[in-house]
This record gives C-alpha cells, structure tokens and sequence, in this order.
C-alpha cells in the first residue's frame, strides 16, 4: 500500500493528476492517507470538493503536503491550497498557523507572517502561534519583538519549554 501512495504523489509531482487521482481512489476506502491524497488532487485540478476531508486529515497531512510540493517546486498547487484555507479552517482551526509554519520552514517569511497573523486573529492563547512568531522575529533579529512574543507565549502557557529555551538565547 505504502509503494501505492508514493507512486500516486509521484504522479502529483510529476502533474500527472489523472493519474494520482486513479491512484489515490484506488486506495481511499482503506486508507485515509489516500483519501485525503484524493481530496488534495481535486483540490489542486479543478478545486471542486467532492467530499469534505476531516479535522484530522487537516491535522495530520496539510502541512505534510505542503512542504511536499514545496521542496518539488510546485508552487501552483502550494497557491491553490493556501487559496482554500479558509474553507480548511471551517474544518480545523489551526489551518492558519499549519500553513504558517509549513511557509516559515520554507523561507517564505511574508507568506508565513499573513497565515500566523490571521491564526492569531483567532487563537490569540495558543502558546505555539507565539512562540512561532518569536522563533521568526529571533530569526530576524528582532530581539524585542521576540521577547514580547515569548513573554505573550510564557503567559498563556507558563513553563512552555521551547519559549524558555529561546528566553535563554535571547539573554545570552
């Protein structure tokens, strides 16, 4: 099954979506992995949504995928996904920030500022968001912006290790 899945992505990658399309259906039944794969292709061919995918599936492959079409230049469909996350947010919340982080990893800080800001709109004590928006500004050498990030991810969360950490870093 495993060999199924890689040949369906290898066919996405290669813009053979007819192709990763037969494959991916070919597996949904019994796997979600596939069945979100199905739901991506539809996404990105002709952005119909045949079926809803779930919190979960949002969860555990979006950010996965992402950076999968990311790190084989398929900036188009990256575009077409991110164009979708509102709705994607109707079924996870943390569809911003996903997309944020998957974008911050990536290098491509603006488009991860818009994501995390509009997450932030919405989960303002999520203690990750913040400490997102520190481990950027850090990188940037923002110190006081990241320290006030930090401190805003401290105060939701106190004892958040990765916010302590990156605390140290900033008074070293």
């Amino acid at each position: 099954m495993i060999d199924k899945l890689k040949s369906a992505y290898n066919a996405l990658v290669k813009d053979d979506l007819d192709s990763a399309r037969q494959m991916f259906a070919a597996l949904a039944d019994s796997d979600l992995r596939a069945k979100w794969g199905l739901f991506l292709v539809n996404l990105i061919d002709d952005g119909k949504i045949y079926e809803y995918p779930t919190y979960f599936q949002v969860r555990n492959f979006l950010e996965i995928d992402i950076d999968f079409l990311i790190s084989h230049y398929k900036g188009d469909y990256v575009e077409r996904i991110a164009g979708y996350s509102d709705f994607l947010f109707r079924i996870n919340p943390e569809t911003y920030k996903f997309i944020g982080r998957v974008f911050f990893n990536n290098g491509l800080k603006p488009q991860a500022m818009f994501f995390l800001e509009r997450a932030k709109s919405y989960f303002y004590n999520d203690p990750e968001l913040h400490y997102l928006f520190a481990d950027i500004y850090f990188e940037e050498g923002e110190r006081k912006k990241a320290a006030a990030a930090l401190e805003a991810c401290l105060k939701v969360l106190p004892g958040y290790y990765p916010a302590e950490a990156m605390m140290k870093k900033l008074a070293a």
